[in-house]
């Protein structure tokens, strides 16, 4: 299995020539490495529906005939643009057909702001995902905080990767970072949602080493970066 980070919380996973990518925000992000266009997936999975995770997953579903999964909100809305998506809720899984994915709850807000209009759609309510592929389970959090019920992630799944938000101000910090990777019994940890912006730079290394400290791999990517596990 392939880890390719593409910054911010933009994951993607490969294996076996099929592909997924998570929260998709590039065009939008001044430390990417990859453009849109060099995007070739299966399918998109979004988290919540923040611009700052959606910008580009209607481009790259398009140009891939790929699917969109996301709340039955978002993908709504992201059907009204024209894509094709795959609406579920969480607590709910769904096969691909080379992956089972399962939504999970998160902390966090979630809206489409339109600027020019002064409005907020609604964009329900914000989600993690498990991914069990090749034998392996990880977890992307999506925006989160820390929360109890990631003790009972822990508990109930075996999971290989956790990819989990650090930035602090709009999602968990480091240091409840760890914590959380400490409760869900991770395996490794890839963090996220970091440098994109001044407000929310973060120490990589340093939260890596603490987790190695823990007993737990710390995988600390940059934008363009690829890993495998498995």
């Amino acid at each position: 299995m392939e880890i390719r980070y593409h910054g911010h919380s933009c994951v993607q996973l490969t294996a076996g020539g099929r592909s997924i990518v998570i929260d998709p925000f590039l065009s939008g992000n001044p430390l990417a490495a990859t453009t849109p266009d060099e995007i070739k997936v299966d399918f998109v999975l979004l988290t919540h529906a923040h611009q700052d995770h959606i910008l580009d997953a209607y481009p790259i579903a398009k140009a891939n005939e790929a699917t969109i999964v996301a709340t039955f909100e978002l993908a709504a809305y992201m059907e009204f643009q024209g894509a094709k998506t795959l609406a579920m809720n969480i607590g709910g899984r769904v096969n691909l057909g080379f992956a089972e994915v399962q939504m999970t709850h998160a902390f966090h807000s979630s809206g489409i702001v339109l600027q020019e209009q002064g409005q907020i759609i609604y964009g329900g309510m914000p989600a993690g995902f498990l991914i069990r592929w090749n034998g392996l389970t990880m977890y992307h959090s999506g925006d989160t905080g820390l929360f109890s019920d990631m003790k009972m992630l822990g508990e109930l799944y075996d999971i290989d990767v956790a990819f989990l938000p650090i930035g602090d101000l709009f999602t968990m910090g480091p240091e409840d970072a760890a914590i959380a990777a400490r409760w869900l019994n991770a395996k490794a940890v890839v963090p996220l949602h970091f440098d994109t912006f001044p407000p929310i730079r973060q120490d990589t290394a340093a939260f890596a080493a603490k987790l190695e400290s823990m007993g737990i791999r710390g995988i600390a990517m940059k934008p363009g970066e690829r890993h495998q596990i498995g």
